[in-house]
């Protein structure tokens, strides 16, 4: 993947939450922002445009002049910070955004999908394009801003469909990952999807790795089928305890995840052999077969 900056736009007032810090609003145990800062981790340089606070990964903090003066504004001050070709432009309110979606943005800006030349944005469940979830080539960015503020005099106050006018964009529909929290129906929305049945376990994952410090794929799969295994084997406590004890066997070894899926395999073959002793005992001391 080409390399690309990030600017995150967080400094807005979020009048609709009645003047909450919005990105420091906790969606599945994380903050907002830091889940958006985990979607761009392999950004060269990110920069977040708004007050300081604390993140799960170090950034670049700049502020717009004035204050408050508007999207805009905040993107022109993020831009100043990056030096890359392509630079992913975001908000700091995104709950769903992964990096499999920003991988996706980028891709398209330089294979040229959806016939875009400048840009490409994600589109929302109404096929609206969402302008800050994007991906932009920074020489025509720039240079749009710079025409804006010379033909009004500032960006401060100004809207973001004025930078669309003089960009050739593409359009990425992904309506899961343009979700956006505006209102507090939202973050319950997104809270509530975040804790549904196909997605919990990865959000848990991804947020307790973060939590953690932990950077290693875990193979989920593998981890359940070894837990059932040890439930159904042997006792029903055995499940939590073997897999601590594999993680525990893997960091031992290196922590890789060669050494987990190698702990993984030993511990499935032995609770295989576990479970081969039920019933009754034959004579070679192996589980006879019911007559």
């Amino acid at each position: 993947m080409k390399v690309y900056d990030a600017v995150v736009l967080a400094g807005g007032a979020a009048r609709r939450l009645g003047g909450a810090d919005k990105p420091a609003l906790v969606v599945g145990g994380r903050p907002l922002l830091d889940r958006v800062l985990a979607a761009c981790a392999d950004a060269a340089t990110t920069v977040v445009v708004g007050p300081r606070r604390p993140t799960v990964r170090p950034v670049r903090w700049a502020r717009e002049r004035p204050p408050g003066g508007g999207p805009l504004a905040a993107l022109d001050a993020g831009l100043r910070h990056t030096g890359a070709d392509t630079v992913l432009v975001l908000s700091a309110d995104l709950p769903f955004l992964d990096a499999g979606t920003v991988r996706a943005l980028l891709a398209a800006v330089h294979d040229g999908a959806g016939g875009a030349r400048d840009g490409v944005r994600l589109t929302d469940p109404d096929g609206h394009e969402q302008p800050l979830v994007a991906a932009y080539r920074s020489e025509p960015l720039r240079r749009e801003l710079a025409l804006i503020a010379t033909e009004y005099g500032t960006l401060a106050g100004l809207p973001l469909r004025l930078l669309a006018d003089g960009l050739t964009l593409g359009r990425l529909p992904h309506p899961t990952a343009s979700f956006d929290c505006d209102t507090w129906e939202d973050v319950a929305v997104a809270r509530a999807r975040i804790r549904d049945d196909k997605r919990v376990l990865d959000e848990w994952i991804a947020t307790a790795k973060a939590e953690l410090g932990i950077d290693l794929d875990v193979d989920t799969a593998a981890l359940l089928d070894l837990a059932r295994d040890a439930a159904h084997g042997v006792a029903r406590p055995a499940a939590p305890l073997t897999t601590f004890l594999v993680g525990y066997a893997a960091a031992q070894r290196g922590g890789g995840p060669r050494e987990v899926e190698q702990a993984t395999r030993e511990a499935v073959e032995l609770a295989r052999r576990w479970t081969e002793e039920t019933g009754p005992a034959g004579p070679a001391g192996r589980a006879e077969e019911p007559r």
